[in-house]
């Protein structure tokens, strides 16, 4: 088979799943084709069209950028099967009936090219029995490729074959899943619900149960299940909400119908309260009920005892939730067993539960524990998988634990733990997870990582605790670090010749100390590297000014003292502009304020699709005072040369807009559109290969002969455009839509882009901007309304209306 390269996809299935599917191959720019049934009235393709506009208005948003709906085309399977021959690759999403997707198979495979492959989005369903519905010739580059919900934002991919599944066709799925869609693959077994599901559906059953045994309410469960356990925030109930109560019952079903002899068999039942939502029709988030309901401003909870809904909010104990901050796992978990309080326990029970069916089914479902703690990790947004987190609580200790359940009758099943968990090379090494590989319950023996190609674009791959492998933290080769910041080099040879630069601090806020830092960076940069790269190993890429580190410098200075130390940022802002060597910044996450700033005034911008970009100082009743507004106004400038003929304004206004409404991008794509990002500046879908592809792009800059821009002047707005400018904001503020202190922000914004008191078409240069950013930053912050807005952030972490 040759090499594999998509140009484009067929997603069979217009449903919730397979048009969000479609709307991740547009974000990663290929073009999809998604059929469904004709309509029975108007367009033949209807059905599949309305999915594509539902694709606009669905929370979170499926779609990088709501105008990526139009690289999806709508088809029906009546009259454009035909067009599948235009494919690579079809993926079928459509119910989870056995017999439906046989009919759909054999329907379509005339039309598939013979070097197109096939996959099956099932999220439980037998991959082989699926296969039996397909034609010989279509059986070899046939797989299961499940996705989970929503699929832009979930990591997973399930990758399933079967044994007709011709060598290669998994690892040319993998390549392109990874890279171009940015997905975490996991190679899963072809069992019931696979890995995620089985062991999350799972988990979901074991909680159910336990909370009825503890006597606990949905909201409590949720909020003892989510980000206290490092799971998913949205918890147990929540989570079942927004995945659709349907969904869930589908793998439910799988799990009822084909694990007849399993000893937790009796735990599959669909609970009474799942049944009773699922009869109403209350099926969650889409259909505006299920465990959780609004009715106005207050949240409801459902109330399996009486059937109707009562007053969310319930909440941890404080005695279980400080338990649950504590940091050594194994003292942790020594007090959950212990406690006498019920929620302790029940969190325990949890636990316990969870790692006594992961230990017992890892023979059945997967290659390894490395597999497992991946899929859950991807698939659950767990912050370590079972195996991790029972590998770090002390191996031994909590299997005897375990142990001691099952004899006194505690665990769901009187099922012993599998001999390998307390003898042998696991016992003996202390957990499934070592530096040389992961525990194969099937082939009794720790395997090692599979070597995949595309994963050589990770410089740091995905790894899990115990294994011991280098992360960005503290990989490579360091040139010097403080506090604040660590400058450094990888290892490998050719690429040691590029610097990065990690933030160090608390969301990686930006105070004197990064400033220094990255001013240092810049001086070794310069003669004896090929380009300088600001990455951090976890996100965000940056959220801003350090407030704290400015409120001692404002007590003793005062402004005039703030107006020294955001002289110092911008000049720092202008050396990344102005370096003798390329400058990157590898944006993950939010770059808010400062971050905003610096990451624009790098030479070039390699962003994950998952970058959140924006101006949002007014939030704190200042302006942008890092060169943002200076950056606005010369890049407004730089765009009206293109138009010669339309108005500088009609280019600066989505730029005072943005700073003024403290706008923040949805999307690395979005950023695109608000300016953020520029042309020839990249998007990256997988987050773990954004060092890869910035270190590369600053290497290529280097090779390409790149040199500094030259500083020019510009053509500023002036007074005319202030004076635009600040009637629309009269009318807003007259209007009750903005305070008059939003107004009087607007209006310094507006002010300072415009160039200030000067003719329209007058000729600046960024010091010249930046000489006004500086003083209506500075010249705000004695305002009352300000000061109650910059406290009331830093006490609360949240805006100030005022």
């Amino acid at each position: 088979m040759s090499a594999f390269r998509v140009g484009k996809v067929a997603v069979l299935g217009a449903g919730v799943m397979g048009a969000q599917i479609a709307a991740h191959l547009v974000n990663a720019g290929v073009p999809a084709i998604l059929f469904d049934l004709p309509a029975r009235e108007g367009p033949a393709s209807g059905i599949a069209q309305r999915a594509i506009e539902a694709l606009k208005r669905m929370s979170p948003a499926p779609l990088g950028h709501p105008d990526l709906a139009g690289a999806i085309e709508a088809a029906n399977y009546d009259d454009d099967l035909a067009r599948l021959g235009e494919c690579d690759l079809v993926i079928e999403a459509i119910a989870e009936r056995l017999d439906w997707k046989h009919d759909l198979y054999r329907r379509v495979a005339p039309f598939v090219r013979d070097d197109a492959l096939f996959g099956s989005n099932t999220s439980g369903l037998s991959i082989s029995a699926l296969a039996q519905g397909m034609p010989e010739g279509l059986r070899a580059r046939f797989c299961g490729v499940h996705f989970f919900n929503p699929p832009r934002y979930m990591h997973l991919v399930e990758l399933i074959a079967t044994p007709d599944t011709a060598p290669g066709v998994l690892d040319r799925l993998e390549t392109f899943l990874t890279t171009t869609l940015g997905k975490g693959c996991v190679r899963a077994r072809d069992t019931p619900n696979f890995i995620a599901n089985r062991i999350g559906t799972f988990q979901m059953f074991a909680t159910v149960r336990e909370a009825e045994r503890f006597g606990l309410t949905v909201d409590v469960v949720d909020d003892l299940t989510g980000s206290k356990l490092g799971r998913a925030s949205s918890g147990t109930f929540r989570t079942a909400d927004i995945v659709g109560l349907d969904t869930i019952g589908h793998v439910m079903k799988t799990m009822q119908d084909q694990l007849p002899d399993d000893p937790f068999r009796p735990l599959y039942d669909t609970p009474p309260a799942f049944a009773a939502l699922i009869a109403a029709g209350a099926l969650g988030s889409k259909t505006g009920a299920g465990f959780y309901r609004k009715d106005g401003k207050a949240i409801l909870r459902f109330d399996p005892a009486g059937g109707g809904y009562l007053p969310a909010g319930g909440k941890a104990d404080e005695t279980v939730a400080r338990i649950l901050k504590k940091k050594d796992p194994a003292e942790r978990l020594r007090l959950l067993r212990e406690s006498t309080n019920p929620q302790a326990r029940f969190v325990w029970a949890v636990l316990r539960d969870g790692w006594h069916y992961a230990a017992l089914k890892l023979a059945e479902i997967a290659d390894s524990a490395r597999d497992v703690d991946l899929a859950m990790r991807f698939g659950f947004a767990a912050e370590q998988g079972p195996f991790e987190a029972w590998q770090q609580a002390g191996w031994l200790q909590v299997a005897q634990w375990i142990a001691q359940d099952i004899e006194q009758g505690l665990a769901l099943a009187a099922v012993p733990l599998p001999d390998w968990v307390t003898r042998g090379p696991v016992a003996d090494r202390g957990g499934v997870h070592q530096p040389e590989g992961s525990w194969s319950a099937k082939a009794a023996a720790f395997v090692p990582v599979a070597a995949h190609p595309v994963y050589r674009r990770q410089v740091f791959p995905v790894s899990v605790a115990g294994a011991a492998a280098p992360d960005g933290h503290r990989g490579g080769q360091t040139v010097f670090e403080d506090e604040s910041i660590r400058v450094w080099t990888l290892a490998e040879p050719g690429l040691d010749e590029v610097l990065i630069a990690s933030i160090r601090t608390k969301m990686h806020t930006i105070g004197p100390g990064v400033i220094a830092g990255l001013l240092r960076a810049i001086d070794l940069a310069q003669p004896s590297y090929q380009g300088l790269v600001i990455w951090s190993p976890d996100d965000p890429f940056s959220a801003g000014a350090d407030l704290q580190a400015m409120l001692p410098v404002f007590m003793s200075g005062g402004a005039k003292a703030i107006e020294a130390e955001e002289r110092k940022l911008q000049q720092a802002m202008l050396r990344l502009r102005y370096a003798q060597v390329p400058t990157v910044a590898a944006i993950a996450g939010l770059a808010l304020g400062g971050g905003c700033e610096l990451a624009v005034h790098c030479a070039r911008r390699i962003a994950y699709l998952e970058s959140y970009i924006g101006l949002v100082e007014v939030g704190v009743g200042l302006v942008p005072g890092a060169g943002g507004l200076t950056y606005g106004a010369r890049r407004a400038a730089e765009e009206s040369r293109a138009a010669p003929t339309a108005q500088l304004l009609a280019f600066l206004i989505k730029y005072v807009t943005a700073a003024g409404t403290a706008q923040v991008s949805k999307s690395a794509i979005e950023a695109r559109a608000m300016g953020w990002l520029v042309e020839g500046d990249r998007i990256v879908l997988n987050r773990h290969e954004l060092l890869y592809a910035a270190v590369r792009e600053a290497r290529a800059m280097h090779d390409a002969g790149w040199r500094a821009p030259r500083r020019a002047l510009f053509p500023v707005a002036g007074r005319a455009g202030i004076a635009t400018l600040t009637a629309q904001l009269v009318n807003m503020r007259d209007g009750g839509f903005i305070s008059a202190h939003d107004f009087l922000l607007g209006r310094t914004i507006a002010e300072v882009m415009c160039g200030g008191d000067v003719d329209a078409g007058t000729m600046v240069d960024e010091e010249w901007i930046m000489g006004l950013e500086r003083r209506a930053f500075t010249g705000l912050l004695t305002h009352p309304r300000t000061q109650e807005r910059i406290m009331g952030m830093m006490q609360t972490g949240k805006p100030v209306r005022n």
